[in-house]
């Protein structure tokens, strides 16, 4: 996927799945974004989670890390309430890489 970072595009592998859950009539959405270090990782995690979604019900999200790659999932009882979410989250994970290319590799702690 093309990702534009200030006057640069690169381009970042994201694998998405979208399913409806039959019980609940629910829908999920999966994001999984894969870093070059598993510290980048969690340094996005840690930036973007503070942001809860500000719709109280109808909508969860949640973060995770494995290794190098950033997990999201989320669970929404509408589309147009996913999908403002998803893209609410593309674009601040947008800043969150354009941040960190911006001042380069983190420093080992």
């Amino acid at each position: 996927m093309p990702l534009s970072i200030g006057s640069q595009t690169k381009h970042v592998n994201m694998a998405a799945c979208m399913s409806e859950n039959g019980s609940d009539k629910k829908l999920e959405f999966f994001l999984k974004v894969p870093f070059p270090s598993e510290r980048e990782a969690t340094i996005a995690l840690q930036s973007l989670s503070p942001d809860p979604e500000p719709r109280k019900g109808g909508i969860t999200k949640n973060l995770d890390v494995s290794g190098q790659t950033l997990s999201v999932r989320w669970t929404a009882d509408e589309a147009r309430i996913l999908r403002v979410s998803v893209s609410s989250f593309l674009d601040h994970l947008s800043l969150v890489m354009e941040t960190m290319d911006a001042f380069g590799p983190p420093v080992s702690q």
